[in-house]
């Protein structure tokens, strides 16, 4: 195979070359383009805030952020160490009073999902493959969960592996998921 080819496939996470961290750093615009569409509470959990770049846009934007991610990176941006996944909740904030951004581990999203529902926060938004809405599985979880807004990326977003240069353009096609806690209707796409 081609590097070229190795590298497509540790993006889309089917080969054993995928980052153990599953790092992939949202770009900027990608938040403010969430922001556009959506309002959320002054305090915004993000559990996997790897270098900080959702929750330096949303900072920018005049929210509160506790950011935290499991692993430590050279830059120690946040809390880490902190596994979203067995926490109990946000301490000192009442569940009205935040919601949960994050762009979460494509091989953990299902979980990431699951946990952020089940803490009851005003809204979450994950950052995730439009093939989410793909599957038995997920389509039963998605189902069962108050998913209001999917907001599909007319241009496809260019992630990048740890971080590392980009190099050509995007090559999946991403949405913001967004639940709102109490909705109870049927999810509506739009653009952004």
């Amino acid at each position: 195979m081609t590097e070229s080819w190795n590298v497509a496939q540790s993006i889309v996470g089917t080969s054993p070359g995928r980052p153990a961290t599953d790092f992939y750093p949202t770009p900027p615009e990608v938040t403010e383009a969430l922001l556009r569409v959506e309002k959320f509470s002054e305090w915004i959990l993000e559990p996997a805030c790897g270098e900080g770049a959702i929750s330096n846009v949303l900072k920018l934007h005049g929210h509160s952020v506790i950011s935290s991610d499991l692993y430590s990176y050279a830059w120690d941006y946040g809390q880490y160490g902190i596994d979203f996944l067995e926490t109990a909740g946000v301490a000192g904030v009442a569940r009205d009073d935040f919601a949960i951004v994050t762009n979460p581990p494509f091989n953990l999203v299902y979980e990431f999902i699951e946990k952020a529902v089940s803490l009851r926060p005003q809204k979450v938004a994950f950052l995730a493959k439009l093939s989410l809405l793909e599957g038995q599985k997920r389509s039963r979880l998605l189902e069962s969960t108050p998913l209001k807004n999917v907001w599909v990326f007319r241009k496809r977003i260019q992630m990048t592996r740890n971080g590392e240069s980009p190099r050509g353009g995007g090559m999946i096609a991403f949405a913001w998921f967004v639940w709102e806690d109490g909705y109870a209707g049927r999810p509506m796409i739009g653009w952004i």
